[in-house]
């Protein structure tokens, strides 16, 4: 584990050297989580392979901003999230704020999912949420954002990421049962 640590922090210091042999093998190694993630926000394979594409040429070009306080990994998934977040607000998508006086809403709640359901039924019944809660959701649920990380990204309080996710959470909930999937 610390060879593996070492050998990414002697990459990420080639990386800032501008040595493509480096940027190269830190492409092969995050290039398809990097796709995936994209993919789980805009749905389309050309769209995904692009904001990929230009997520790494701005981590690249970035890279000496790099101060290692969190994973390569974790800093290259912000940029390819925001790179999404920018192209859906260039389509007209509205995230819209929630008025921070809703309150006592919390997290917890209990249910589950038959274990028929597949991954890929789940990832369709959250795009048929609308897109206010679906982002949110998305970050919150596939990603592994907390609601702090998510108020950030949005450019929304921590309050309103509270409410989304969990409104988010009672339409898919709404949703799955709909289908018999919960």
């Amino acid at each position: 584990m610390i060879q593996a640590k070492s050998l990414q922090a002697s990459l990420i210091n080639k990386c800032k050297q501008n040595d493509p042999k480096a940027q190269l093998e830190l492409y092969d190694r995050y290039c398809h989580a990097m796709y995936t993630t994209a993919f789980n926000f805009v749905k389309r394979q050309d769209v995904a392979e692009d904001m990929m594409q230009e997520a790494f040429i701005k981590a690249f070009q970035k890279i000496n901003d790099f101060d290692g306080k969190v994973s390569f990994g974790a800093w290259l998934k912000k940029i390819v999230i925001n790179r999404c977040l920018d192209w859906l607000k260039k389509r007209k998508l509205r995230i819209v704020s929630i008025d921070d006086e809703h309150t006592g809403i919390t997290d917890e709640d209990d249910w589950k999912v038959e274990n028929t359901v597949t991954v890929g039924q789940i990832h369709e019944t959250i795009e048929q949420l609308p897109d206010k809660y679906k982002i949110a959701l998305k970050l919150f649920l596939l990603e592994g954002y907390d609601h702090q990380e998510i108020s950030q990204i949005l450019h929304i309080t921590e309050v309103s990421s509270r409410s989304q996710v969990f409104r988010g959470k009672n339409k898919l909930k709404e949703l799955l049962k709909q289908y018999n999937y919960a």
